[in-house]
């Protein structure tokens, strides 16, 4: 499951949101696309840009207005059966049909301007928390830990050591003097690994048991695309960076995961099932799509 329930690939890993319009998926939002037509195509009449725009484009762009929004787009033509949106880096790509013509292309933007908005306003959220500065490894320094911060505190000692003060909400540890960045990161790194298997131990068997299912195992995961992911055999496994969200983001993803044990799908019995068992999923579902991997701290 991904940040969240993504399927692996490089648009992914670029943080991408892709919505694609199927005529024959009735479970999307759907906008049919005609077959084509016997025959030659006619041309397209371009569209005329707004009088008040500039009319020069980088190659491939297009340009469209809604009221006082302008919507810069790429469009790109394939032999795909379907208008697919894509936003990325570069903004809002199009691909769409050889066949399908450039006023039934815009018409599908303005049904799903929206969506688009949306998503690209998304988008540019996740992309200035990326450009925000990086955590710097030293005394003093806070560190995400069960929905709160915690502070780092060095002791320069020969007998190295690692502990958790909970009133003080200080993380305490202890390295020779001359310890380097990469030591103090691998120590923390450690750390947060064995709260991850205490946690996790702790948080399964809870919800398994309210479920009624029984899992094979649960290991720890460092994928960058998946929260967790469950087999059909009852392979767990969970992203120890999970670790740095409150305990109800843990739960959801563990209430999610046993949830395929009765459900290996993502359809609305499986949702269903994991409403039963954690009433508030879709809340911790949308924090966990919020939160991009890139803004944790980097091990």
């Amino acid at each position: 499951m991904g940040p969240h329930g993504r399927p692996q690939g490089k648009a992914q890993q670029q943080q991408a949101l892709q919505l694609d319009l199927f005529a024959d998926d009735l479970a999307a939002s759907t906008l049919p696309v005609a077959p084509p037509p016997a025959g030659p195509l006619p041309r397209p009449k371009p569209l005329a840009p707004a009088p008040e725009e500039p009319t020069a484009l980088a190659p491939g762009k297009r340009r469209l207005r809604f009221g006082e929004h302008v919507l810069d787009y790429t469009l790109l033509r394939s032999k795909r059966r379907s208008i697919g949106f894509l936003i990325s880096d570069d903004g809002l790509r199009v691909t769409a049909p050889k066949w399908v013509t450039l006023g039934d292309i815009e018409t599908a933007i303005r049904e799903k301007k929206r969506w688009i908005f949306t998503k690209l306003s998304e988008y540019r959220d996740r992309s200035t928390r990326r450009m925000q500065p990086q955590m710097q490894w030293r005394d003093g320094e806070t560190l995400p830990y069960m929905g709160r911060s915690i502070t780092l505190r060095i002791h320069a000692t020969q007998k190295a050591g690692i502990h958790f003060d909970d009133a003080s909400g200080q993380l305490i540890v202890c390295l020779p003097a001359d310890a380097g960045e990469q030591q103090l990161k691998d120590r923390v790194l450690g750390w947060l690994q064995l709260e991850a298997k205490r946690v996790f131990a702790e948080r399964l068997p809870i919800y398994a048991e309210k479920l009624g299912v029984t899992y094979q195992s649960f290991a720890l995961s460092s994928a960058t695309t998946q929260w967790g992911s469950c087999t059909s055999e009852g392979k767990i496994r969970l992203n120890w960076r999970l670790m740095h969200f409150a305990l109800p983001l843990i739960d959801y993803v563990i209430a999610h995961e046993l949830s395929h044990l009765r459900e290996m799908n993502h359809s609305p019995r499986f949702w269903a099932t994991v409403q039963s068992i954690f009433p508030e999923f879709e809340t911790a579902r949308k924090t966990l799509r919020d939160s991009a991997q890139e803004t944790l701290p980097v091990f």
